[in-house]
């Protein structure tokens, strides 16, 4: 199959790209906007549309390969690439990236993936969510080369072994922290709320007591609202470092408080992701390890996610060689082609952690395709319902796809 064009069609994604140093520092809402000044460098405002960006291949046969550019909701942050505009990106693969695919017959994704994500401009390689969507772009049409499904073509070249099947979603609220939990529960959601615990005065409390009334609430709802009684999902909750904010970072205190939040979540299992940031990647390594010894010292069965500073395949293969977490969140546009993320995903199910394809509320419905495919294939244990913060877009599109998948690949058998 040979590419015979490129187009470039910019969009929008599912939700916003938010300036997280000034949500942290106090921003305060304003309806659904924050005011304040940014602090973040790229960012015009606090809060700011996101931009997504299509890349359309043109087959030879007529058929057209589809993936989105997109980076997450909290840009230029934790090592992260800056904000994302489309246009800019736009000019970037038309100018420098169209002249190596157009004209080029494709045999494999694994080959011209590594190619694309490894290609640079100016002495610099292209940003992440630039090869984030081109790559997809590719392995859709490979996909469409050989009449299979994206999971199995990765399932194929990777040699995975491993059986592609849905797997458990993860849904996340927003601010919506209340009203978007009663979705979770009356859609059966694997994982949930997530709850945006993003500001240490408004949603953890200087002592952890508004989290944790938040977290009774959300177990008490569970058992009230469950239809069936065997429903039981896991509680994680993104923490974006404030539990660290409320005890100074210290490791042993930050434990015993996540010992007490899991007897208010009992009786279902507790997971909280970036407990105390780092500040480096090194950093974050270090204090993750030790809060995870920490917990197993004291017989806790409270898992460690990790987001923020492990945002690369370099950064996840220092998380997983000290296995400094219990679920290493792989969030999909940080690691720029969709070949680090498999690479990142069968390292982590190889090592025995748990593996979270995650991504952002920033996304788009083609990139959370794509993602099923990878999670399915790639032995993950759960996948963010993307995009957007209402929970029923997210997990219909993530959903219905690998319902869609797991059937092709069933009747193919």
């Amino acid at each position: 199959m040979k590419i015979v064009d490129v187009l470039c069609v910019p969009g929008l994604t599912g939700f916003f790209v938010d300036d997280q140093a000034a949500i942290l520092a106090g921003a305060e809402h304003d309806g659904f906007d924050y005011v304040g000044t940014p602090l973040t460098p790229g960012f015009r405002s606090i809060r700011e549309p996101g931009q997504s960006l299509s890349v359309m291949l043109v087959l030879d046969n007529g058929e057209i390969a589809h993936g989105d550019c997109a980076v997450v909701q909290y840009s230029g942050v934790g090592g992260r690439d800056p904000i994302f505009n489309a246009i800019e990106a736009k000019a970037t693969i038309e100018a420098h990236v169209t002249s190596i695919l157009i004209g080029r017959t494709l045999t494999d994704f694994r080959s011209v993936a590594a190619e694309v994500d490894n290609f640079v401009v100016d002495g610099k390689r292209i940003s992440a969510g630039i090869r984030y969507g081109l790559t997809q772009a590719l392995l859709d049409a490979v996909a469409k080369s050989r009449a299979i499904t994206m999971a199995e073509v990765i399932q194929d070249e990777y040699q995975t072994g491993i059986e592609i099947a849905v797997i458990p979603m993860h849904t996340q609220s927003g601010d919506e922290r209340y009203s978007n939990v009663d979705k979770m529960i009356l859609k059966e959601a694997g994982v949930l709320p997530h709850g945006l615990i993003n500001n240490l005065e408004t949603k953890l409390g200087r002592d952890g007591e508004i989290f944790k009334e938040y977290v009774s609430w959300v177990r008490n709802r569970i058992i009230e609202m469950r239809k069936n009684s065997s429903y039981a999902p896991i509680l994680q909750f993104d923490a974006y470092g404030t539990i660290g904010q409320a005890f100074d970072s210290d490791v042993e205190k930050c434990a015993d408080y996540l010992v007490e939040v899991s007897k208010v979540a009992a009786p279902f299992r507790l997971r909280v992701e970036h407990v105390i940031d780092g500040k480096s990647v090194t950093g974050q390594v270090k204090v993750s390890k030790e809060l995870r010894n920490a917990l197993a010292a004291r017989g806790s069965d409270v898992e460690i996610s990790v987001d923020e500073w492990c945002n690369t395949l370099e950064d996840i293969r220092l998380f997983v060689e000290a296995q400094a977490a219990d679920v290493i969140h792989v969030k999909m546009p940080d690691l720029g082609g969709i070949n680090n993320t498999i690479e990142a995903l069968l390292l982590v199910h190889q090592s025995g952690l748990g593996g979270y394809c995650g991504g952002t509320c920033n996304e788009t419905d083609r990139s959370a395709q794509i993602s099923a495919h990878i999670a399915m294939a790639c032995g993950a244990i759960q996948i963010l319902a993307k995009p957007g913060m209402g929970v029923d877009e997210g997990m219909m599109i993530v959903g219905n796809e690998m319902a869609r998948t797991a059937a092709l690949v069933a009747l193919r058998k």
